[in-house]
């Protein structure tokens, strides 16, 4: 993904005011990486069986907040990955504080809307440790990090370009927009993919209840869907004379969605190696990402283009 450059909207400021609205691609980028990071490191704390390492919430223990004494590896790896919430605060703070100095109203509901999206994730995270890690408040804790990624996208694209007064409207915009459904339909059903699964966080913690064979044949039917429409995408954007910027977001789209899905089937024939569980929860976060950027760039290409 990258920015288009455009002229700069932004009202000239001197000094300090200026350089903070300089800064906003990289908070826009920090907000990216930090919440992919987050999805990892939870994925950590599930595949090391790590869930209940803190048994309780906001308290990692009934006296304190942090472990005390000789505390194990599983109390280390869920107290770290608490910890980690501290810089999402931090970069989420730094990303408002430069969108405000910004003057852009935009900017400023995008930075809030990611802002709140950290709380949320914390209580979220809260009650899948109160309820013993039920894997349906589990998959809303990634599906939450998931959406703070799709709207840190749009921020990204937003500081260096405002919302257009038209967007093309017809069928590419329409297969982009299925696209993307599709891509967080493979998300969602992913989740219950892990539900049912043998890595629930702890060995105490329940399962949903679905066949780990059929929900798994289901994620892989979803995911040829969502293969085949990002590939109709990229030949209808393509014949339709789109932007070298927009053909790009979706070949990049291709791209990832094809490792992801080769990674998917070998972790899966290969018994769910954690390595490569691991892999694949960055990929869903990276797949959000890119399939986000690429209906941006299909909405709002950097030329007037005739879907």
């Amino acid at each position: 993904m990258g920015v288009t450059q455009t002229q700069d909207v932004t009202p000239a400021r001197p000094g300090r005011l200026r350089r903070l609205d300089e800064w906003l691609p990289g908070w826009a980028w920090a907000s990216i990486v930090a919440n992919c990071v987050i999805v990892v490191t939870g994925g950590v704390v599930r595949l090391t069986g790590s869930g209940l390492g803190c048994p309780t919430w906001p308290r990692c223990t009934e006296e304190s907040f942090t472990p005390h004494g000789a505390y194990d590896i599983h109390q280390a790896i869920e107290f770290g990955n608490r910890l980690l919430t501290y810089v999402l605060v931090a970069v989420a703070v730094g990303t408002f504080v430069a969108a405000w100095q910004s003057g852009r109203r935009d900017l400023r509901r995008l930075a809030l809307v990611m802002a709140l999206g950290i709380p949320a994730q914390a209580v979220i995270g809260g009650i899948a440790v109160l309820t013993d890690l039920n894997p349906w408040i589990v998959s809303l804790h990634l599906l939450c990090s998931l959406l703070i990624i799709d709207v840190a996208v749009l921020f990204l694209q937003r500081v260096s370009r405002p919302a257009p007064g038209v967007r093309p409207r017809g069928p590419v915009v329409g297969l982009a927009w299925a696209t993307f459904a599709s891509a967080w339909a493979v998300l969602y059903v992913g989740t219950v993919v892990t539900g049912a699964g043998p890595h629930a966080g702890d060995a105490g913690s329940a399962r949903n209840g679905f066949s780990p064979l059929q929900v798994s044949q289901l994620h892989a039917d979803l995911v040829f869907l969502f293969l085949g429409l990002s590939l109709g995408l990229l030949f209808a954007v393509v014949a339709g004379g789109f932007p070298r910027t927009t053909r790009s977001a979706v070949v990049w789209l291709l791209v990832v969605s094809v490792g992801q899905g080769a990674i998917g089937f070998v972790q899966y024939f290969t018994h769910l190696p954690v390595v490569l569980v691991a892999f694949h929860m960055l990929g869903a976060a990276v797949i959000s990402a890119t399939v986000t950027w690429a209906l941006i760039q299909v909405r709002e290409p950097a030329s007037e283009r005739r879907a």
